[in-house]
């Protein structure tokens, strides 16, 4: 196949296969995969699931922890005319249910140690013909299911089928957190891996190899390092989970030279232990999201790695911004020629510079932008009106034109009339000495806006001092946004993303056992 000859990613994968042949692309602990090898498999997975009476525009759920059959199934099953639907292995019973049924798949893949979160359904999905398992352990398989080594032994030929434009390539669920789940559609669009291959080697030198311990149902792995590792032609090193205390251990097992951090991570990995050897890794390049402004400069320094900011959304249109390091430390950058920007209020009214505003965009390129979700049009038309696609999310600019990212929308409070990011109180907590992290968000108050709780882990042996913890907010933050309400906690729950559960945190808010700085501390001045 010749270069010009790529229009899907599929095209892609057989280029690469051709192209590079036994240079690794997928490492997986001690095994490796060529991308000749990948090219093979996500052929007999195909072929594989056709045999087993598989039809164009059918779908199939992926279900399981990281591992290679995972990107066998994703970015293989449009070879044979399939769509794909990862699933966050932490749903169950009516979430889990949900997407099943909205998603309209007809065929799971499913690991054996989270097939039990199936089997506790009160009835079957019926709209599953066939449920294919990897297996993890000595446990036989669960009756009328297969085992998902059956497909490897498919021929390993390229699918007769061909990629047609507008087929659905895969539906990706956001979070939920303001209401049901939402399937965001890719559909096959000619051209677009030459655009993933253009990204890849403007983002990564020719000898970079990549890495990621995040979860594959997320678009961050699967598509910024598993995809752009494929379309540069560059491996990466895989991991099922996140360690904080191992991280670097496996950046030098890989040696890998880039790695994506989403926001919690670059925290989380500041707060171990200084080593000896913390500037002794191969890295180079450090793709963050989100990471606060106050350690960007110091993470750098201590690990002698650079990190480039950037932004984007699953549901975002194709929008991303990116600071490779030539825009002032805490900001995205700025958005592309091609980009039209906002930043407004709820009414849609622009915002003054440096005020917090919700991020609206359209490309200048493409005027009919859309962002579509599976089965409903409603969300649809609401995300997307006169052209531009709302974000959801906070920033705020600075006099030159850079973007800074503030907060999530749903995760923004409001107090005595004052807009508030969860994230920012979080981060003026965190340099309290004794605070190894800390959960921002609202309660109900009694003048109809909210009130600001805080859960608070504090470091390994230490017992927080309270007042004095409201002493240093108090000091460092307006008056609006010093915490009343704060919970000691042993963890911050977190998602499989390291995204914190704030919803189950907002459902608990205040009970006997929660601090009141009011109640407690009425002696407190806050700046005003």
């Amino acid at each position: 196949m010749e270069e010009s000859q790529i229009s899907y990613f599929s095209d892609l994968i057989e280029y690469q296969g051709q192209a590079l042949g036994d240079k690794p692309y997928i490492m997986f602990g001690e095994e490796r995969i060529s991308f000749a090898g990948y090219d093979q498999a996500t052929c007999r997975f195909a072929n594989g699931l056709l045999a087993h009476g598989v039809e164009a525009g059918d779908g199939i759920a992926i279900f399981m922890e990281n591992c290679p059959e995972f990107l066998y199934l994703f970015y293989g099953v449009p070879r044979a005319g399939l769509y794909s639907v990862p699933i966050n292995v932490s749903l169950m019973g009516d979430g889990l249910r949900f997407i099943l049924e909205n998603s309209d798949v007809k065929y799971l893949a499913i690991d054996d140690t989270l097939y039990p979160k199936i089997a506790e359904f009160d009835s079957p999905v019926t709209t599953i013909k066939r449920i294919f398992v990897r297996r993890t352990t000595d446990q036989p398989l669960p009756d009328n299911t297969i085992d998902i080594k059956e497909l490897f032994a498919a021929p390993s030929e390229k699918p007769a089928h061909t990629v047609k434009e507008g087929d659905i390539s895969q539906l990706l669920y956001t979070s939920g957190t303001t209401g049901l789940p939402k399937g965001v559609v890719g559909r096959q669009q000619p051209g677009i891996a030459l655009w993933w291959k253009m990204g890849a080697d403007t983002m990564f030198a020719p000898d970079d190899i990549l890495y990621t311990c995040l979860p594959l149902f997320h678009a961050n792995a699967l598509m910024l390092t598993a995809g752009f590792a494929m379309a540069g032609g560059r491996p990466f090193g895989l991991d099922v989970k996140f360690t904080a205390s191992g991280f670097w251990d496996r950046i030098r097992f890989y040696k890998a030279t880039s790695f994506n951090g989403l926001g919690a991570m670059i925290p989380i990995l500041i707060k171990q232990p200084q080593k000896d050897d913390d500037t002794n890794n191969p890295v180079k390049i450090v793709n963050s999201a989100a990471c606060p402004a106050n350690l960007w400069e110091p993470f750098e320094k201590r690990f002698g790695v650079k990190i480039y900011e950037g932004y984007g959304a699953v549901d975002g249109g194709g929008l991303a911004i990116t600071n490779r390091g030539d825009g002032p430390v805490g900001s995205v950058g700025k958005p592309a020629p091609e980009i039209e920007w906002r930043l407004v209020d709820n009414d849609e009214n622009d915002v003054a510079q440096g005020e917090y505003g919700e991020l609206i965009t359209k490309n200048k390129n493409q005027p009919a932008s859309k962002v579509e979700y599976y089965k409903n049009e409603a969300a649809s038309s609401k995300k997307v009106k006169g052209g531009w696609i709302r974000t959801g999310d906070l920033f705020y600019a600075d006099n030159e034109g850079y973007l800074y990212f503030v907060d999530r929308k749903t995760d923004s409070m409001r107090r005595r009339g004052e807009n508030i990011s969860s994230w920012e109180v979080e981060n003026m907590v965190e340099k309290y000495d004794d605070v190894e992290v800390c959960a921002a968000f609202g309660v109900p108050s009694e003048l109809a806006e909210d009130e600001v709780m805080i859960w608070v882990k504090p470091k390994d042996g230490l017992t927080l001092n309270l007042k004095d913890l409201m002493q240093h907010c108090a000091n460092v933050m307006p008056y609006f946004m010093v915490p009343r309400f704060v919970d000691v906690v042993d963890d911050i729950p977190r998602t499989k993303t390291l995204r914190v559960k704030k919803t189950a945190m907002k459902k608990q808010g205040v009970t006997d056992q929660t601090w009141d700085r009011e109640a407690e501390m009425p002696e407190l001045k806050l700046k005003k």
